[in-house]
């Protein structure tokens, strides 16, 4: 009996040792316990981030006041620094906006857009591309005519492209530019009464021309490129694959004559705004 009941001990202490070492090894330290705490609130969080969709903020691209009501065509860099300013009219524009967004996209460069009321309805997805991917928009009335309007008409032309913008994407802009760069129609008389910037331009590719080689527009740019100077080519309006074709080599250009990209918005504020 006795040496039973000392067996029977003897069993019992074995297996609570065993049972003790086994709980030590599976149980957490406190480190781990803390590991294990933080990854299961990271895991959380990323789960509620991926449930919630982010939401889209309204964009205003505003002008200094100085350039409020006035009429632009290059900006005035400190120090002369060399900076300039790609804008790109007409569109939204089937295949060639998207070309466009691709290679500014590749070269980490940001543009200004002046959008076409009627091309922004006909394309309002391009249109929330080119404001997702960081460039800045303009109006370009929803027309774009060239003729004499009356007051009431250019107001219109304005205000309705502004609305569908601002609809379409949340963007709200203080930059303008008349179609052809028309100053005495009637537009930026209206432009100016509602404080837009009207911006124009200090140098052309001249990608409107017909009959002109890429090339051409590649040397335009190049040659007369200026700190502070404002681009003008297009993405709508006709068959622009021409510049598509002399947008990287006018880009790497720039480049090596050691100019950096802004958007106009950013160029007025580094002009003194």
């Amino acid at each position: 009996m006795t040496n039973n009941h000392s067996k029977r001990q003897k069993i019992f202490g074995v297996v609570a040792i065993a049972f003790s070492v086994t709980a030590c090894s599976i149980a957490p330290s406190k480190k781990e316990q803390l590991t294990t705490s933080k990854l299961h609130a990271a895991q959380t969080q990323q789960s509620q981030d991926t449930q919630s969709p982010a939401k889209l903020e309204n964009l205003t691209f505003s002008v200094p006041a100085k350039y409020q009501g006035k009429t632009v065509y290059k900006g005035q860099p400190s120090n002369n620094e060399k900076v300039i300013a790609l804008t790109i009219d007409d569109g939204p524009w089937q295949n060639t906006t998207v070309q466009i967004l691709d290679i500014l996209k590749e070269n980490n460069v940001k543009a200004t857009f002046f959008w076409v009321g009627q091309a922004l309805q006909q394309h309002p997805e391009l249109a929330k591309q080119e404001v997702a991917e960081g460039h800045a928009i303009g109006n370009h009335t929803w027309h774009h005519w060239y003729k004499r309007m009356d007051e009431a008409t250019a107001k219109s032309e304005i205000e309705r492209t502004a609305d569908l913008m601002y609809k379409t994407t949340g963007v709200k802009t203080s930059l303008f530019r008349p179609p052809g760069g028309i100053l005495n129609n009637g537009l930026a008389d209206v432009a100016k009464s509602q404080k837009y910037a009207v911006v124009m331009w200090s140098q052309t590719s001249a990608d409107t021309d017909p009959h002109a080689k890429y090339q051409v527009f590649v040397k335009n740019v190049l040659r007369d490129a200026k700190p502070g100077g404002i681009v003008l080519m297009h993405d709508g309006g006709g068959d622009r694959q021409r510049t598509v074709q002399a947008l990287p080599q006018i880009i790497s250009g720039l480049k090596q004559q050691g100019y950096r990209f802004v958007t106009v918005p950013e160029l007025l504020k580094e002009s003194g705004g």
